[in-house]
């Protein structure tokens, strides 16, 4: 079964886990810093640049939005985490609301944790990862950023990052970019299609 990423609609914004929608659908997580670039990786998945708006202003947005992706799974855009005043008990810096999420939220099927390429990773994104290393929720890791550097510095920081990064061997790993002039040299294809096949193989 194949998502038709091309029917991606805004489904509703959720101040509240008492808000989330119910879990009749798989449902694909996007969790990273802020401005990582999760609203433009939304945009590029439905090859629409109003799908999402871009904040300019990292920690902005302090909501769960979620989108319809083709009435077959459902994406949660997550706050960004790095800029809330969140307590020592929080995990990986996460906002309150990020937090009681991954608490009572029980059918997530796929997390994409996003991670800025440029720069070495942030002890929020090895936070994260290691939160879902001890959940045994199934990720990706989506690199961003990628068309701010040459194919040979991605190279290198994609090592630089498999070194400093606690991820097993087999772990899906993939660099993408805001390519509009080709988005078939953007990485956009190959993780739709390994989206697809998680949820529904």
């Amino acid at each position: 079964m194949a998502i038709n990423y091309g029917k991606i609609r805004y489904l509703k914004t959720c101040a509240s886990v008492r808000d989330l929608p119910d879990e009749k659908l798989p449902e694909v997580v996007l969790a990273g810093r802020s401005n990582v670039g999760k609203s433009s990786l939304v945009n590029a998945l439905g090859g629409s640049k109003k799908l999402a708006r871009v904040s300019q202003t990292p920690g902005k947005t302090q909501q769960i939005i979620y989108f319809d992706m083709d009435s077959q799974a459902i994406l949660a855009d997550l706050p960004g985490y790095g800029f809330s005043k969140a307590s020592k008990q929080k995990s990986a810096g996460f906002s309150e609301l990020c937090d009681n999420y991954f608490k009572v939220r029980k059918g997530i099927d796929l997390v994409l944790l996003l991670i800025d390429i440029r720069h070495e990773p942030s002890n929020d994104d090895i936070g994260m990862l290691n939160f879902l290393n001890s959940t045994g929720l199934p990720y990706f890791l989506v690199f961003t950023k990628c068309d701010k550097m040459s194919a040979q510095q991605v190279r290198k920081q994609l090592q630089m990052m498999s070194n400093c990064l606690d991820f097993a061997e087999d772990a899906r790993v993939f660099a993408i970019s805001n390519n509009e002039t080709n988005p078939q040299k953007s990485g956009i294809p190959d993780l739709k299609q390994a989206i697809s096949d998680e949820l529904f193989k």
